[in-house]
């Protein structure tokens, strides 16, 4: 929210309240306000439990700081999950002192797996259980609920579109590579400023391509397999399921009596973060494979697309600012050597990463409105 609680008619010298003249005076300059109907897209990050919002306007600048949620209720469906998502949007829009008649076009991101358009698979998704969601297009039955339109982008993406924004700004042609890394490993592919999707909608599923692993130091012997079936891709030694069933059973014989010996491994691994940004030898140790992993991944990005940046995000790295240097400085140094003309790539962290997925919908949607006259 605007910083002081103040709505959009606030921030631009417009009152509701006060006393006497003044208060008249303010009232219906607020409505002349209203009547000047400030166009704004919105960016729905769904997820399988909370929906979150964000507005941007034409300006460029985003009107809710942090997190705005409403209940996803997704597991009863799509007709009861589309209804709180629109309910949601009205919270929203009145959080911030706009109408919903000023929200242009609407930019809307999910977990997968779905397609380009955002029809989900017919096997379902672990986010969207109830059978009605079974290629479902949600894309679609959005824009019907609304009455608006509604452009797609899956989580990954949404995610990685926010980062290269933030870094480049709304009007780029660089080209970046983003990880996201969470329970699995998403990742996006922005090039000359557009999110690369693929046909299928698998666009920049780079949790699966596959890495020179066994060159990873210190890991003889480790286990890389995925939950996809491959043996060494990126997400079988970076993400939270990789420490639980590959790098923490790995480690932990290495370090008797330890803390996390003692607990289930679904539970251990969630802790491994917090006691790495406290410098503890062994999640540091755990951590130091991730990074080198994604080291090797980066390396073929970088023989690849040549890009601007790679960028890096997630819960994994919701850290500590020291801990964050310390993750990229292992980044680089897990690469390979690299050409000099790009030795230099910078490596950033997504800010504000849990609106990450708002804010990416968002900016899908402000190209949209733009490229449709709807500014």
């Amino acid at each position: 929210m605007f910083s002081g609680g103040m709505t959009l008619a606030e921030m631009h010298g417009f009152s509701r309240e006060g006393g006497g003249d003044s208060a008249r005076l303010g009232s219906v300059r607020y409505w002349e306000y209203r009547r000047m109907r400030v166009s704004v897209v919105a960016g729905v990050d769904l997820g399988g439990t909370a929906v979150n919002y964000t507005f941007l306007d034409q300006q460029e600048k985003f009107l809710i700081e942090g997190l705005c949620e409403y209940p996803a209720l997704s597991k009863q469906g799509p007709e009861v999950c589309l209804q709180q998502i629109a309910d949601g949007l009205k919270i929203a829009a009145d959080r911030v002192g706009i109408d919903l008649v000023d929200v242009v076009a609407v930019g809307l991101d999910t977990p997968g797996p779905a397609s380009a358009g955002g029809q989900f698979s017919a096997r379902g998704s672990t986010n969207f259980v109830h059978a009605n969601w079974a290629s479902y297009d949600i894309r679609e039955g959005l824009a019907r609920k609304l009455g608006k339109p509604v452009c797609y982008l899956n989580d990954a993406n949404a995610a990685a579109l926010w980062g290269h924004y933030a870094i480049f700004g709304a009007n780029s042609k660089e080209t970046s590579i983003s990880i996201i890394i969470g329970t699995g490993n998403g990742g996006g592919i922005i090039l000359d400023g557009n999110v690369v999707k693929g046909k299928n909608g698998f666009g920049g599923e780079l949790g699966h391509v596959l890495i020179p692993y066994q060159s990873i130091a210190g890991t003889d012997g480790i286990s890389a397999k995925c939950n996809c079936g491959r043996t060494g891709d990126l997400e079988s030694l970076c993400s939270l399921t990789a420490i639980e069933k590959n790098i923490l059973p790995y480690f932990l014989p290495r370090y008797p009596g330890h803390e996390l010996g003692k607990l289930d491994a679904h539970q251990a691994a969630k802790l491994v973060r917090g006691l790495a940004d406290k410098g503890d030898a062994l999640s540091r140790e755990v951590f130091r494979v991730q990074a080198h992993a994604l080291g090797l991944f980066f390396d073929e990005m970088i023989n690849t697309f040549d890009p601007d940046a790679l960028i890096v995000g997630g819960g994994a790295i919701e850290a500590s600012p020291e801990f964050q240097r310390w993750f990229i400085e292992q980044i680089r140094a897990g690469m390979p050597n690299q050409r000099e003309e790009q030795v230099g790539i910078r490596i950033h962290i997504i800010p504000n990463g849990d609106t990450a997925g708002a804010r990416g919908a968002a900016i899908e949607a402000f190209k949209l409105a733009k490229e449709g006259g709807l500014f």
